[in-house]
């Protein structure tokens, strides 16, 4: 598709169909005018929240306004996202994101008003046979209420919710708006200035000096802001402690994971688990140095491909038959499910005139998902297309299974569904693969995923925990301690066939997630749990696709760690990220074996 189309001229079938949501504008203002109504009601509940009796007809409220606003909301996103320029979603997604606003400041009053009860009046409503449907919702606010303060505290701590926005508001600008990093020699001896957008680009140059370059470019601007970073992210780190402590949590960790009912364990076992892993990618960084024909790896050769680019042109309409075969083994009614989100509108597919960048997957209960791409025909696209649908069905499994309280599923699940697609796809693509170069291009990236998703981001996580603790146990947390910390991370998960530039000790300045701290673990611990999933399918077959199935049917109707332990995978032991180290031991194997 050489020129973009306008928003207008985009055919039917390469587009999703919003009218599934509502007919016409028409029936947009219509809602919106029945959930200003609703809002209305609210106030015939203040101060009543003490029986099963109100709380059940609150919480049905509650719902009803949730529900119809959701789904605003997502229409008038989806609308705008497919043409940011268009005036009218422009206006449309500004009023549903002021009705969000106001619906949630309008149910506000809901939590504090039940936690005021005591343990033993919530313990009786949890029993209440009446409020079975909400059972789950008051067993965690009363798991919650340990750490509610009092009204005044919380009104107090709401007002410095401003404050603690600050380092993370502080780096950004710092990061994005005034870091500015110096022209460098690309490979025809041109000039060219470095941004955070061409970095990696850079990284990924066959040419070895300009990779160096580019390198030692980035981290020696981040350098000479060394004591200001330290700083920033110090403030970080004491705000985090500051809200653990005024809220009774035994340590930031503790805090952090508290929400989504997540073991310490689990983040401890992932550490843990991947050291005794670490010979695996010390094993892999030697096939890199060999395959990438140099005396010394270094830290600028991580991303620098390792095969001559493949060309690998697949359309949309390939890349939908070869998810639908890469995906067979989760049975005919997934399969069928797929097909009718292909054949059915759910998915808009190209790239068009201010149509916004990117992929997701997104929707409203009561209707079937929404999955936005751009797409491209090759290898990547079709993995978002694998990827963005495994969110999408995830998502049709919860609505059509579970009443709308319950269907919505956490982060620390959400990625589970998508990169089992991914890792399913791949294992059919390699079992089918007949060209070596094609096989090897393949396990590359297979590879480096595992390298950049799983080591690399547990690499973070253990980074932001031993700054934590450093601080809470009251030692200092400098720019050379945070250097240190960080260099010596990097040694001990390269291992000695690598040469680890002095440079890479400057990284922890640029990572914007060590801002929402503890959240990258997630990332590590849901592809180990995908291939763990992906490993039983293919091995087990039907029993494994059941639990599977199950488990994508299970929404956030239970805490996520035992909607995977029922499925199978049980993220507080090691099994599953064992499991994911062996399906990396034998894409290194495979490696080996094409490059002897």
């Amino acid at each position: 598709m050489e020129k973009l189309l306008k928003r207008s001229e985009v055919p039917a079938e390469h587009k999703w169909k919003l009218e599934d949501l509502f007919a016409d504008q028409k029936a947009w203002d219509e809602s919106y005018a029945n959930v200003r109504e609703l809002l209305k009601r609210t106030h015939e509940f203040h101060g009543k929240l003490n029986s099963a009796e109100a709380i059940k007809s609150c919480f049905e409220l509650e719902d009803e306004i949730s529900y119809h606003t959701e789904r605003l909301y997502v229409y008038a996103h989806l609308h705008h996202d497919e043409d940011t320029a268009n005036p009218t979603y422009q206006a449309l997604s500004s009023k549903a994101k002021k009705l969000n606003v106001e619906v949630g400041e309008a149910l506000s009053f809901i939590t504090p008003e039940i936690l005021a009860l005591s343990d033993a009046e919530l313990d009786k409503l949890i029993a209440d046979p009446s409020l079975q449907d909400y059972r789950f919702t008051l067993t965690e606010m009363k798991r919650e209420k340990a750490h509610v303060l009092s009204k005044t505290e919380e009104a107090l701590l709401a007002q410095v919710g401003n404050l603690s926005t600050a380092p993370q508001t502080i780096f950004g600008m710092m990061n994005n708006a005034d870091m500015k990093f110096p022209k460098i020699m690309n490979e025809e001896g041109k000039e060219v200035e470095l941004t955070h957008g061409n970095y990696i680009q850079f990284l990924e140059n066959p040419n070895r000096e300009v990779r160096e370059r580019a390198f030692k470019a980035v981290y020696e601007t981040y350098g000479k802001q060394k004591n200001t970073l330290a700083a920033t992210l110090n403030a970080n780190v004491n705000k985090n402690m500051f809200y653990s402590r005024v809220r009774k949590y035994p340590s930031v960790l503790e805090m952090s994971l508290y929400g989504d009912n997540i073991p310490k364990e689990v983040y401890t076992n992932l550490i843990d688990t991947i050291h005794e892993s670490l010979p695996l990618l010390h094993r892999y960084m030697e096939l890199r140095k060999k395959l990438l024909g140099v005396d010394e790896l270094h830290m600028y050769d991580l991303f620098a491909p390792l095969v001559e680019e493949y060309k690998w042109d697949i359309t949309y309409d390939e890349a939908k038959q070869m998810t639908i075969e890469g995906l067979a083994p989760l049975g005919e009614d997934y399969l069928n499910n797929l097909k009718a989100g292909y054949d059915n509108g759910w998915i808009d597919v190209y790239e068009n005139e201010n149509k916004r960048t990117g992929a997701y997957s997104w929707g409203a209960y009561g209707t079937h998902p929404y999955v936005l791409l751009n797409h491209k025909d090759n290898l990547n696209s079709m993995f978002t297309l694998a990827h963005e649908m495994g969110h999408a069905l995830h998502s049709f499994y919860s609505d059509t299974n579970l009443k709308y309280r319950d269907a919505q599923y956490t982060i620390f699940l959400a990625e589970v569904a998508s990169t089992t697609n991914e890792a399913l796809l791949m294992d059919y693509l390699l079992k089918n693969a007949t060209d070596p170069k094609q096989k090897m291009y393949l396990l590359t990236y297979y590879a480096d995923q595992f390298r950049t998703t799983v080591f690399r981001q547990t690499m973070f996580a253990e980074f932001e925990k031993l700054v934590h603790d450093r601080a809470e146990s009251g030692e200092s947390l400098t720019a050379q301690d945070l250097s240190d910390i960080y260099y010596d991370l990097n040694v001990k998960y390269h291992g000695k066939g690598m040469a680890v530039d002095k440079e890479i000790a400057m990284e922890w300045a640029r990572i914007p997630h060590f801002y929402t701290s503890f959240y990258v673990y997630k990332y590590a611990t849901g592809f180990s749990a995908a291939t763990s999933f992906s490993k039983q399918i293919l091995e087990e077959g039907q029993p494994a696709v059941d639990r599977y199935l199950g488990f994508l049917k299970s929404g956030g109707s239970d805490y996520s760690i035992n909607i995977l332990k029922k499925a199978g995978v049980d993220m507080s032991s090691p099994e599953p990220i064992r499991e994911a180290m062996s399906v990396f031991e034998d894409i290194i194997r495979q490696m080996e074996e094409l490059t002897r």
